[in-house]
């Protein structure tokens, strides 16, 4: 009975290490939340009508320029990538060996002694892999950040609820205000140092993963 009893508690122990799996963390490095807006420095009053620290042209349109402000990214992503290889090598070596004599007296009066030997090794590898995405969508983000070229650091997320679990949506990159379009859009194929995550908190994330245990076994067993 005890010894049924380990044995249970062992293979309830591995089931559980075998289902372990972890979740990758998000490749977005700079923050979602965004930055408060710097406050612009106060000069002093030089005039009744035109201000220097609040000056706006007259004709300047709503681009955003400024911490705080926000943008609309469209996300429109399609990668295809493909790889192959073959490796093969081959060798193979043969060895005679003759007894002319035995005892003193020659092979051909009692038994032709003779030594063949063959031997040969061969291998052959082949591999390829192809990988097709398409991502479209868009997105809302926030200035966190202004360049000193002016170029704007830009992060944001999305969460949608479903009935079964939370769809995340994370962007970040660069954006140079030269290709911010009306309504203050930006093509995601246009955005610097561009990173974007789709992640989710259903069973689908971790049903891709390997347990612990199954790691584990796959490193210390030759393939």
């Amino acid at each position: 009975m005890t010894v049924m009893m380990r044995l249970c508690s062992v293979l309830l122990l591995v089931s559980v290490f075998s289902g372990c799996a972890v979740t990758p963390t998000t490749i977005v490095s700079r923050p979602a939340i965004p930055a408060a807006p710097r406050p612009l420095p106060l000069a002093a009053s030089n005039g009744a009508i035109f201000q220097t620290a609040a000056y706006r042209p007259l004709f300047e349109d709503r681009r955003a320029r400024l911490i705080g402000d926000t943008l609309t990214i469209t996300i429109n992503e399609k990668t295809t990538a493909g790889k192959a290889g073959a490796a093969s090598s081959s060798k193979s070596g043969s060895a005679n060996l003759a007894v002319p004599k035995l005892f003193g007296a020659p092979t051909t009066t009692t038994a032709d002694l003779a030594f063949n030997a063959t031997g040969g090794n061969k291998y052959d590898d082949k591999g390829a892999a192809t990988s097709n995405n398409n991502f479209n969508g868009t997105i809302g983000v926030t200035v966190v950040d202004v360049l000193a070229n002016g170029y704007l650091v830009v992060s944001g997320e999305k969460q949608i609820g479903l009935d079964r679990g939370t769809e995340f949506i994370r962007f970040s990159g660069v954006v140079n205000p030269d290709f911010i379009v009306g309504g203050n859009n930006v093509a995601s194929t246009q955005v610097a140092d561009a990173r974007v995550e789709y992640r989710t908190n259903t069973h689908i994330d971790p049903a891709e993963m390997m347990g612990l245990l199954t790691r584990f076994f796959l490193s210390v067993i030759p393939l």
